[in-house]
């Protein structure tokens, strides 16, 4: 009988007798050195502060020069729970360093608010951030050029906030880039946050909804529902994409509910604080004695306001995330892309069609890695067709119009036989 100390160092002499090693292990696409999805400028300082009070802060990023032109901004909707701005820290990196200013408005205390108030919330902080922040010569916000990015919960808040926008005081978002679509509920009787009518939302946005492919189902309803729902958007606005996670190589991609999350240091609550208010002056009475101020009225406990127990997972993987391809070609890279061509008023069709859009380059070893799958909704029903790009031109990464897939290679394999 074997011990498991001397299996496994069998186990590892043999991977070693046939040159296996994690040096030799293939290796998936690093992160671009130029275009969309790169970071062009990693010498910069970013700065980071929060404005506001306890209890309702938004967190402020962008680079410490101050640009020519006024800032686009990048509004971003936390995943619920999610309020530590490090859990999305290295995706606002990348974002303030391509000169936006991005605002991570803390729309919820979490035990304390309640999902169908988080809409309210988030409209009230990015108002009071905006006007705090317009005299900022660094900052320089152009509200008209804003954009809204959402992770989970979030996307509920950010579907909301682009439909209601007019009512609540807000400029209209150019883009709605959502991520794995949670927390919304199936109809007013559900916990979650309920969604508004989202026929107002203005057709000039352009509405994206992604999900990956482990535990998607219900993303994939959400993010369908949310499509289907957007009716005054028209279609050529409109894509539902999907992450593939991909084994081929060591370290695997895998597109988890937490996949668009990546920790950086520096971006975390604990070095980003509030500055400190001055203490009012105590109020006396007219003999002038201190008058003793009124406690503060208790939130009523609320089962809505709680974290669930998928909640606190989905906060965990958060927290311990690392960036790989995925962030660096799926998520950023697509966002780049949909953001150039939000701002400059165009649809996404000339996107669709573009082929370096949906493909996520090569592993060390030449296979392709998982393309990003592309679904245009129909204009008649929730439906929805594939995405074919046009041909690659010579030199692209991209060989064929169809997606190569090792299933796919196998699959024809066995059809020969």
């Amino acid at each position: 009988m074997f011990r498991r100390p001397a299996l496994t160092l069998a186990l590892g002499l043999a991977l070693t007798a046939i040159g296996f090693d994690k040096a030799s292990a293939l290796s998936s696409p690093t992160q671009p050195k130029s275009g969309p999805g790169s970071t062009p400028d990693t010498k910069t300082e970013v700065v980071k502060r929060a404005i506001g009070k306890p209890g309702d802060v938004t967190y402020v990023f962008h680079a410490a020069a101050a640009p020519e032109t006024p800032r686009s901004v990048v509004v971003v909707f936390h995943a619920w729970g999610a309020t530590n701005p490090i859990v999305y820290g290295a995706w606002i990196d990348h974002l303030a360093r391509r000169g936006h200013l991005v605002l991570y408005p803390g729309f919820q205390e979490v035990g304390r608010t309640r999902p169908n108030d988080a809409t309210e919330r988030a409209a009230a902080l990015v108002k009071e951030a905006l006007a705090e922040l317009a005299s900022d010569p660094q900052a320089k916000p152009d509200p008209a050029s804003t954009i809204y990015l959402a992770h989970s919960a979030g996307t509920g808040v950010a579907v909301n906030l682009a439909a209601r926008a007019s009512e609540l005081g807000v400029e209209a978002p150019k883009l709605v880039f959502t991520t794995m679509a949670g927390g919304i509920a199936r109809d007013e009787a559900s916990k979650g946050i309920q969604l508004a009518d989202l026929s107002t939302m203005a057709p000039s946005i352009n509405l994206v909804t992604m999900s990956g492919d482990q535990n998607n189902l219900a993303a994939d309803r959400t993010s369908r529902r949310i499509l289907r729902e957007a009716s005054n958007v028209p279609v050529e606005r409109k894509l539902f994409m999907r992450a593939a996670s991909d084994d081929h190589g060591f370290p695997s991609l895998t597109a988890t509910l937490a996949s668009p999350g990546g920790a950086k240091e520096g971006y975390g609550t604990d070095t980003i604080k509030l500055p400190a208010a001055e203490a009012p002056p105590p109020q006396t009475d007219a003999r002038g004695r201190r008058i003793r101020q009124p406690t503060p009225a208790r939130v009523a406990w609320s089962a809505d306001a709680q974290l669930s127990g998928e909640q606190r997972v989905l906060l965990q993987q958060l927290q311990r995330n690392s960036v790989d391809t995925l962030d660096w070609l799926a998520y950023w890279r697509t966002f780049d892309m949909l953001i150039e061509a939000s701002l400059a008023g165009n649809d996404l069709t000339a996107l669709r069609q573009e082929p370096t859009f949906l493909d996520m380059g090569r592993w060390t070893d030449g296979w392709p890695v998982r393309r990003l799958g592309a679904e245009v909704p129909r204009a008649a029903d929730a439906a929805a067709t594939p995405v074919v790009p046009r041909a690659a031109t010579p030199g692209s990464q991209i060989q064929s119009k169809q997606p190569v897939t090792r299933r796919r290679t196998e699959q024809q394999r066995r059809r020969k036989q």
